[in-house]
């Protein structure tokens, strides 16, 4: 499992495709089908929450944030990107809007990426609240 692992994050800090993986890695085929199992059966989002609750706690903090900051950025999206884009009146950008949650130390709890239509207090509603980490 430490290859595969090694080889996602090449592929993170190298920015290359799948196909580029250097020939000292797994197969490109088999690092991605274990990328593609763990973000949907969410084992991308437990690996977070536990870094996360390490983080707090070396910063003398409680695992879990009681208050947290919420925000939306629209960016617009090149000419040839059709799906997930919509126009924000407010902004006046065809696109996409991020949603973003951070804790009071500035830690990422949640990210959602959405079509530029979507209002804030419906992106706000789609992202988790209270208690993020369980």
């Amino acid at each position: 499992m430490y290859p595969v692992v090694n080889a996602i994050l090449y592929l993170l800090c190298q920015g290359c495709t799948w196909r580029a993986l250097p020939g000292d890695l797994p197969p490109w085929s088999t690092v991605y089908g274990y990328f593609r199992r763990w973000g949907k059966d969410r084992t991308w989002v437990q690996v977070h929450d536990k870094l996360y609750q390490w983080v707090r706690v070396g910063a003398s903090r409680e695992p879990s944030p009681w208050e947290v900051a919420f925000d939306s950025q629209s960016v617009e999206t090149p000419t040839m990107i059709c799906t997930d884009v919509g126009f924000d009146p407010g902004k006046q950008i065809h696109g996409r809007k991020r949603f973003i949650t951070v804790d009071l130390l500035g830690l990422v709890l949640r990210v959602l990426v959405t079509c530029a239509s979507v209002p804030e207090p419906a992106g706000a509603k789609r992202l988790p609240s209270g208690r993020f980490i369980r």
